[in-house]
Order: C-alpha cells, then sequence, then structure tokens
C-alpha cells in the first residue's frame, strides 16, 4: 500500500459531506430522536463524529510532530465529551460538527507526504502507519450516516461498501466468536469474503448485493435480500467495532 493515502481521502470527503447533509436536513427535534445505535441519540452520534474528528487531528499532530498524541485521554473523556457535546442546543452541534470536520480536512490536506508513513496508535493501542487515518475516517462518516437512521447502505458509494466489508473480513479472520460466514457479492465482481476462524462447522455461505453485505457484516440495518446456504439461516454477527 501506498504511504500516501489516494481513495481514501476522496471517500473521507464525500462521506463527511453526506453526513453533513443529513444532519442539515434533520429538523432540530429530529437531533433528539434515538439513532440505530442502542441508548443514543442522533446528537449522540453527532457529537461522536465531531470529537472522533478532534481525535483523528491529533493522530495527525503525532505523525507531524513526532510527539505521541493519544486520540483520547481515556475512555472516561471519549464518553464525556459525547455526552456533553449531545447536550447541546441544536445550532451548537451543528456548528461544533462543521468546525471539528473543517480542521480534519486542515490537517488531512497539510500532512507532508513524508509523514503518511509516521507510526501512530489507535485508541484500541493498535500500532499503525498514519496513512490509515483517513480510512479510520471513512468508516467513521460512512456508517454513522446510516445511523441517524435517514439513509441506508444503498446510499454508500460500492466502493466503499467493499472496502468495509475488506475491513469486516480482515478484523473477524481470527476471532472465535464469531460463525463462519463466507459471503458472497451478487454484484458484477461476484467476490468474496471469509469470516470466522478457520476449522470447526462448515460456513454458512451468504449472498446479496454489496450495501446488503456491508450492512450486515458492519451490524447496520440490511437494505436489501440476503440469501444463505449451508447448515441454518443467516447467523448473527458479534460487533465490528
Amino acid at each position: 500500500m501506498s504511504a500516501v493515502p489516494g481513495a481514501t481521502l476522496d471517500w473521507a470527503a464525500k462521506g463527511t459531506a453526506a453526513f453533513e447533509a443529513t444532519v442539515e436536513w434533520l429538523t432540530d427535534s429530529g437531533l433528539t430522536r434515538p439513532s440505530y445505535l442502542l441508548g443514543w441519540s442522533r446528537a449522540h452520534v453527532i457529537a461522536h463524529v465531531a470529537r472522533n474528528a478532534d481525535a483523528l487531528v491529533n493522530l495527525l499532530t503525532w505523525a507531524r510532530t513526532g510527539v505521541e498524541t493519544p486520540m483520547y485521554a481515556d475512555a472516561g473523556q471519549r464518553a464525556q465529551e459525547i455526552e456533553a457535546g449531545a447536550r447541546q442546543s441544536a445550532d451548537a452541534l451543528r456548528a461544533d460538527l462543521l468546525t471539528a470536520d473543517a480542521r480534519l480536512a486542515g490537517e488531512l490536506a497539510g500532512l507532508p507526504d513524508a509523514c503518511w508513513s509516521a507510526t501512530v496508535r489507535t485508541a484500541r493501542g493498535r500500532a499503525v502507519p498514519a496513512f490509515e487515518v483517513p480510512w479510520m475516517r471513512v468508516r467513521e462518516v460512512w456508517v454513522h450516516t446510516v445511523d441517524l437512521n435517514v439513509t441506508t447502505f444503498d446510499d454508500v458509494p460500492r466502493e466503499v461498501c467493499a472496502a468495509l466489508i475488506d475491513d469486516v473480513a480482515a478484523a473477524f479472520r481470527t476471532r472465535r466468536d464469531s460463525a463462519r460466514v463466507v459471503l458472497r457479492s451478487e454484484d458484477s465482481d461476484a467476490r468474496v469474503w471469509s469470516l470466522g476462524a478457520p476449522g470447526g462447522a462448515e460456513p454458512v455461505m451468504v449472498s446479496g448485493d454489496l450495501p446488503s453485505l456491508a450492512a450486515y457484516a458492519t451490524g447496520r440495518p440490511v437494505p436489501g435480500p440476503l440469501h444463505s446456504r449451508g447448515p441454518g439461516s443467516v447467523p448473527k454477527l458479534p460487533a465490528w467495532l
């Protein structure tokens, strides 16, 4: 993989625009309604996306300066900032999101090419090169746009859907808590992904279009039909992130 991100920067920009447009479309009272995420209102999702932008700015600062700058001080700080953000007025919350998004966009655009290969650490403690930061934002903005309960994965670009399934498959490759599942795309490229640790029971083949497979893999509402072949019906997957 190139040390300078290409497509992911574009996907992140388009996903940010889609998220912001959805937030702008919602009424003030609509911001307080439940999101798809249990226990979170739409305002919580918006506050989380804003604070994630700040956290990724921290990683880019780390890459640029070499000074360790964690995404969050700790899990408690992250939760408190999301809760505080969700309690803002509708206008303040929208402005907060736009300001945080603009700050991150500026850092992404201004990072010197040599810094993309610097090693930083995610909130889960995983050491990654800085060129993964744009992809981390792609996941946040596109998936959480769906979590606002206005759009579906049918509105997510097909190439982003495929990349999300790649991410889930890599994360689930050795997970013993995941059923063994083979995902097969019914789109023109007919791609196949394997989920779950090898061995044990025969895998279930689950097929559908890319948006439906991406929604299923990430634990979101599936917009189209899924078809299973093998032992049992379409299994429930564990949480991805």
